[in-house]
């Protein structure tokens, strides 16, 4: 049937509630799902089956599902639905037909360079636009979350920077302007300028963020270098909270922030801590549509 994954089989390893929402596309889309690290979920799907990882027929599996993560150094793939650790080797890989993709958020070195060499297609969903995009919205409204939480003044009239106008600096934003707070865009190119103005925002330039810190209530940063750094820091008022949303290490000297008392907080992995469900879905919709593309049966 047009549209459905019949006969496709595929595994999911471990993870978080994220998995849940893609086990359940998959099933409704009539894959044939194989759960691994999955021995204490209470839930149960139609076209689902628990294995141990070391029983996965792993010669015809068309995809390996992994978690957002993807694996640990020491292999060790992480599950919140199991008590017992589980693992991917490069053995494991090997057995698979040459066609079988492998599906992760992010790749760290020791998944990239086992899919090299068992050479598999490794698809990082987290590196696409689309996904980017989707998951701003969670991010946007986590880090509205946080700034509720980490403060004793409302978002609206406070003087908001948010530094960066990427898919998750302009849904963060977008976001904030609404609730009423002045928001103030750190940028460096022009047509995030230009954008920022057409959003009713204030523009300055990210090097300028010394002299703009004296004014700045919350402080919320997307770039992943350090763009908060002491200058910016030592004159920011005793209030003033940071929410650092880039990738690790994020883009604040914490070590200063703390020596001077200024709260700062690296907040990773939003969408998957304020709303599984919805980061699970994102994540499912673009993983089954890139299954039906690929053909990989």
């Amino acid at each position: 049937m047009e549209g459905m994954l019949t006969d496709l089989q595929v595994a999911v390893l471990g993870g978080d509630a994220r998995q849940i929402e893609i086990i359940r596309k998959l099933t409704e889309l009539d894959a044939k799902v194989y759960l691994a690290g999955f021995d204490q979920l209470e839930q149960s799907f139609t076209g689902a089956v628990k294995e141990r990882v070391e029983d996965l027929p792993f010669e015809h599996l068309d995809a390996l599902v992994l978690p957002v993560a993807g694996i640990k150094a020491t292999g060790e793939i992480e599950t919140v639905f199991s008590s017992e650790p589980i693992y991917l080797t490069r053995e494991m890989l090997k057995k698979t037909p040459a066609h079988c993709s492998i599906f992760t958020g992010i790749s760290p070195p020791l998944l990239t360079e086992m899919a090299k060499e068992a050479d598999r297609k490794l698809i990082r969903l987290f590196d696409r636009n689309d996904v980017a995009i989707y998951n701003s919205i969670p991010t946007a409204e986590g880090a509205v979350m946080m700034a509720i939480q980490h403060t004793d003044f409302t978002i609206h009239g406070s003087t908001v920077a948010v530094l960066g106008m990427g898919r998750v600096g302009m849904s963060t934003a977008r976001v904030f302007h609404n609730l009423g707070a002045k928001v103030k865009a750190g940028a460096r190119k022009s047509e995030h300028f230009a954008r920022a103005i057409e959003m009713g925002l204030t523009p300055f330039a990210i090097d300028q963020l010394p002299q703009q810190s004296e004014s700045l209530d919350i402080i919320i940063n997307t770039i992943p270098s350090l763009v908060i750094t002491p200058q910016s820091i030592a004159r920011m008022k005793p209030h003033t909270l940071i929410i650092d949303l880039a990738s690790k290490p994020g883009g604040t000297d914490f070590r200063f922030a703390q020596k001077r008392g200024i709260k700062a907080i690296l907040a990773l992995g939003l969408p998957g801590i304020v709303a599984p469900k919805t980061a699970g879905q994102i994540l499912a919709g673009v993983l089954t549509e890139l299954l039906k593309d690929n053909n990989l049966q």
